[in-house]
């Protein structure tokens, strides 16, 4: 199956360069290119891509601002793309509905794989956003358990904590003593029940609620070595 992808930046060198990326894969077409916020929602809803990449300072509407609406009006999955990883820009992005946010000096094949694990439905982090992200929700000092939590069983938490930790389901279900069938239940009762889009949103509500701390702070970009997804990007 092919990839439809809408590429937006305002730059046109920079916006070019990733639609030809993307275009030379055989998996994936390129179906338009915008140079603003605006003008990439009207793609969207116009060609109705799998996936939209979205420079996060653009005229008109910006990143964030275009990736909370397409969120909210499609199943496009969209990926944020900048030249900045301060927190603010993850949090916000990633709260937008973002499934993957990833710097501009990312390599040639991330890109590609960034957007053909994001059109399969998975979440992902640039290992350098991901430590940041880590940093953000671990430097406050102990919290209090989030009523949010109560909705959840035991075993949805222990999944909840599993997930935070990096682990693949197949890992979850092999620390829980479960079949593989079981644990993609568990998490899509933890997403449902939560009101959460991925995987990715499940890790950030898990620091967020307190469940997981500073002791337990998942290894940086999943024990990956530099520019490859974190083991939280994976199925």
């Amino acid at each position: 199956m092919t990839i439809r992808v809408v590429v937006a930046d305002d730059q046109e060198l920079v916006r070019s360069g990733f639609a030809l990326i993307l275009d030379v894969q055989e998996d994936i077409e390129v179906v338009a290119e915008a140079g603003d916020g605006a003008a990439a929602v009207a793609a969207v809803r116009r060609h109705s891509p799998d996936v939209a990449l979205l420079d996060i300072r653009m005229p008109v509407m910006d990143g964030i601002e275009a990736c909370r609406t397409i969120s909210a009006a499609s199943a496009c999955r969209t990926v944020i793309l900048t030249t900045f990883d301060t927190d603010e820009y993850v949090y916000e992005a990633l709260h937008a509905g973002a499934s993957g946010f990833l710097l501009k000096d990312v390599r040639r094949d991330d890109l590609v794989h960034a957007v053909r694990v994001v059109a399969a439905g998975e979440a992902l982090l640039a290992p350098s956003v991901a430590r940041r992200l880590v940093e953000q929700y671990t430097s406050g000092g102990p919290r209090r358990t989030d009523p949010r939590l109560d909705a959840l069983t035991v075993r949805e938490r222990e999944t909840l904590l599993l997930l935070a930790r990096g682990l693949s389901n197949a890992e979850i279900a092999a620390e829980l003593v479960v079949s593989d069938h079981t644990v993609k239940t568990h998490v899509g009762n933890v997403l449902a029940k939560l009101g959460l889009r991925d995987r990715i949103q499940a890790v950030i509500c898990a620091y967020e609620t307190g469940l997981v701390t500073a002791g337990g702070v998942p290894p940086a970009g999943g024990g990956r070595a530099a520019g490859a997804s974190p083991a939280w990007a994976r199925n």
